[in-house]
């Protein structure tokens, strides 16, 4: 029999940290974090990382662990993650995965076996310097069926998706990414009441950060670490990046934020509402 995980699955501000704690409760569980920026130390406010006091004792894994300089990847998480399940086993425990990165799921609990390159700095640099428009042209030609997979995708994938097929030489779509699951995964998505409902949770959280401080967190991570990428792309610091510019108000670069983690939120609900098995619990 294949161990058993629950994977706590949803956007943003839907409450999945509350969710997954009960679950961790109630089934004798830990929590394994499945979200890109939580690795990363010192990304507390803007990326609403959860308190110990809001963990409640629960032992969480995969947060805070490499610092913003690192270009944590789907690859590191997977290889992360299973050393987690592995240990939370071992104990005689319920592996709770939880978060909004869709791939990180799909790389650790899903079909998908995800090529392995190793990163090319350079190479990613250089793509990094073209228009989206012009990558998407580009994987178009070298791979049309992970074009017509990706052409709705963030930059970041685009870019990444070229260095994959650049490094190995091949195109994505012809590689064996199809894998039998090592889990019997149970999936939970918290229940949204409304869409409406979930966007002024939203808003409410950034208003709230705004309160905790994220003006001032914003500037201490740029004084420690400058504008390295993995700050200046991230959600919440990029819009008060813009602030602190002068290229507009606190009250414009908040309304951004709420802006663009709505959008957010829409992209992932449009992902992982393709997950057949995600059903619905504990209505926020």
């Amino acid at each position: 029999m294949k161990p058993k995980v629950i994977a706590v699955a949803g956007p943003t501000a839907s409450g999945k940290t509350a969710l997954a704690v009960e679950l961790a409760k109630k089934y004798n569980g830990e929590v394994i974090s499945a979200d890109s920026r939580l690795v990363y130390k010192g990304f507390n406010i803007a990326c609403a990382k959860p308190s110990m006091e809001e963990r409640q004792g629960i032992p969480h894994y995969l947060i805070d662990i490499v610092e913003p300089e690192f270009d944590y990847s789907a690859g590191n998480f997977y290889d992360d993650a299973k050393k987690a399940i592995d240990e939370i086993l071992k104990k005689g425990k319920t592996p709770i995965v939880a978060g909004g990165t869709g791939l990180y799921f799909r790389v650790l609990l899903e079909h998908y076996n995800l090529p392995r390159a190793e990163a090319d700095h350079k190479l990613r640099e250089e793509l990094d310097l073209q228009e989206r428009e012009d990558l998407l042209e580009e994987l178009k030609v070298l791979d049309p069926p992970t074009f017509e997979r990706l052409k709705e995708a963030n930059k970041r994938r685009i870019v990444r998706a070229l260095e994959v097929i650049k490094i190995l030489k091949a195109p994505i779509s012809q590689m064996n990414i199809q894998k039998e699951p090592e889990y019997d995964v149970e999936w939970i998505m918290p229940e949204i009441s409304s869409r409406a409902e979930l966007y002024d949770r939203i808003n409410k959280r950034v208003d709230r950060m705004a309160e905790l401080g994220l003006v001032e967190e914003t500037e201490y991570l740029l004084k420690k670490h400058g504008r390295i990428k993995n700050i200046v792309d991230t959600i919440g610091y990029k819009e008060i990046i813009s602030y602190l510019d002068g290229h507009s108000t606190l009250e414009e670069a908040l309304n951004k934020l709420k802006q663009h983690s709505r959008n957010y939120a829409k992209r992932q609900l449009t992902w992982f509402r393709k997950n057949p098995n995600l059903q619905a619990a504990c209505c926020i």
